[in-house]
Formats: structure tokens, C-alpha cells, sequence
């Protein structure tokens, strides 16, 4: 990052040189108007010496007018640079988000607590409290019963401990949505997902350490 951001400056401070390099000399137009007056002592009339301090008062709002250009010049290439360096620095960081997101995917999420509360219709999650509704803290309360036994439970497994029917009887999308509707009860999309495992071909169980669960 500290390279890139030298590199970057580095870069637009060797274009300001050149660029001011190429400027041409503020008090240029001043030196042509002298050498006039110079070169042409002849001009004695009224008129020439009026023509003559016209063309010294341009040559000296030339001047004026070039080193004003060369401030804006020098405030943009500032902010450039500025905006530039702010770009780079977002960057890195969003790709440092990202890599460390990519690692709590993988990892999953770290929990070491999950309390649910029935009386309470509460989970507390690392101290974290979500009030959930009746049918969702039902559908967690049997993830975290099947966690316990090192369980996966697939939807139609969820929707037949719920409704006290057997699994065969039940349509795996009924738990499907079940599962789809505590996460969202739980809000966090991050948490959810994360909290929630889908194993294909095999059904849902939590992702965390059975040893970490307490139902009251």
C-alpha cells in the first residue's frame, strides 16, 4: 500500500515539474515590452509612449494572470493527488474486507454462547438478544435439540418434529421455508448464514459447539 501510494506520487510530482516546465515565463511578455521601449527611443510622441505603457500594463496583467494559472494548476494536481491516495487506500481496504470476510465464511462463524429461551421467545447469541416469533423459535430450538446429537436434520425432518407427524408425510419445502423464515427472523444476514448450515444432500444443522448451547 505505501508503495503503491509513493508510486503514485512520485508520478504527479514528476508531471507538475514538467508541466510547470513547460509554462512559458511569467515576466516574458514584461522583457518584449522593455526591450520596445529599449530598441525604440525614437517613439517620443504622445501616442507612441500611451501605446508603450498599454503594452506595459498587459505585459504586467500577463504576468498577473500566469501566476494565478500556476496556483490553480498547483491546488488540482494537490487534490488529484489527495483523491488519488484516498482511492488507494479504499481499495486496499476493500480488499482487505473481503479476504477477512472469505476467512469468517470459511471458518464460520464463532460462538460461545447460544442461549434460547422459550419463556422469553429470546436467543442470546454471544450476549446478543433476538426476539424471535413462536414458529421460528421452534425451528431453532429443534436445530440446536439435532446439534446436541451431532444430528442433520433435512426439511422434511424439521417439518415432522414440529408437526408431530412423520417425515415420510412431510414436503422437504415446508422446512425449507422454515429455515428461510428464521433466518430473516434473525435479521443479520451474516449471522444467519453463517449460524445456519445448508449441507447439500443431507439438510441443515448449526454451525457451532454443541457445548455452547443452553435451552431453557
Amino acid at each position: 500500500m505505501v508503495a503503491g501510494i509513493a508510486a503514485i506520487v512520485l508520478v504527479l510530482g514528476v508531471t507538475a515539474v514538467l508541466l510547470f516546465m513547460s509554462l512559458p515565463d511569467a515576466n516574458a511578455f514584461n522583457m518584449r515590452v522593455e526591450r520596445l521601449f529599449v530598441e525604440n527611443d525614437t517613439l517620443t510622441g504622445n501616442a507612441e509612449i500611451k501605446l508603450l505603457e498599454i503594452l506595459a500594463q498587459s505585459g504586467t496583467a500577463f504576468s498577473d494572470t500566469l501566476a494565478s494559472y500556476r496556483f490553480v494548476i498547483f491546488v488540482l494536481l494537490i487534490f488529484a493527488t489527495a483523491l488519488l491516495v484516498t482511492a488507494v487506500a479504499f481499495l486496499v481496504m476493500l480488499i482487505a474486507l473481503n479476504r477477512r470476510m472469505g476467512r469468517i465464511e470459511r471458518q464460520g462463524i464463532e460462538v460461545n454462547s447460544l442461549l434460547i429461551s422459550r419463556d422469553q421467545k429470546s436467543v442470546y447469541l454471544n450476549d446478543f438478544e433476538f426476539k424471535l416469533t413462536d414458529a421460528a423459535l421452534e425451528t431453532l430450538s429443534v436445530l440446536a435439540e439435532a446439534r446436541m446429537d451431532d444430528e442433520v436434520l433435512s426439511g422434511a425432518e424439521i417439518e415432522g418434529v414440529i408437526s408431530g407427524r412423520d417425515p415420510s408425510d412431510c414436503d422437504e419445502a415446508a422446512g425449507a421455508t422454515r429455515i428461510k423464515r428464521l433466518r430473516d427472523t434473525l435479521g443479520n444476514q451474516l449471522v444467519s448464514e453463517l449460524l445456519i448450515k445448508n449441507i447439500a444432500r443431507k439438510g441443515y444443522m448449526l454451525a457451532i459447539d454443541k457445548n455452547v448451547i443452553k435451552m431453557v
